[in-house]
């Protein structure tokens, strides 16, 4: 297996969406003093944002961040990995930060979890598919 030919199809934003929807962590990317930035933590994509609760949303909030999940078989090497990068702002309204607070446990506990959306203006996704044969 390991010497298999494989290769990266594209693939489409809503399918993007779809297969990001059907994982539970991720890893934001952000800046801290100019410096890249990676933590795990879970989300949940609710009409086309990704949504995360976590202990970093003050430090990503009102900047632009990369969110990027995947579902590798690192034995048959075949999988997909999606990238999401827009702006994350805090969610504020009580009623919304409830609903969310009840349906994603935040990775980490920590006194100061904030529920973070990201408005995704670039959606990158693809598939490690195997090559055909010759």
């Amino acid at each position: 297996m390991g010497g298999d030919s494989r290769r990266l199809t594209e693939l489409s934003r809503p399918e993007s969406l779809r297969l990001l929807g059907g994982v539970p962590v991720g890893r934001i990317v952000y800046t801290v003093r100019a410096l890249p930035a990676i933590v795990p933590v879970c989300h949940l994509v609710d009409n086309g944002m990704v949504v995360v609760r976590t202990h970093v949303g003050g430090e990503c909030a009102g900047s632009v961040v990369a969110y990027q999940a995947d579902a590798i078989d690192m034995v048959d090497r075949l999988g997909w990995m999606v990238t999401v990068t827009g702006v994350a702002r805090r969610i504020l309204d009580p009623d919304e930060v409830e609903y969310y607070a009840d349906r994603l446990p935040p990775l980490v506990s920590a006194d100061a979890i904030e529920t973070i959306r990201i408005y995704p203006e670039i959606v990158t996704g693809a598939r490690l598919v195997n090559e055909p044969d010759s």
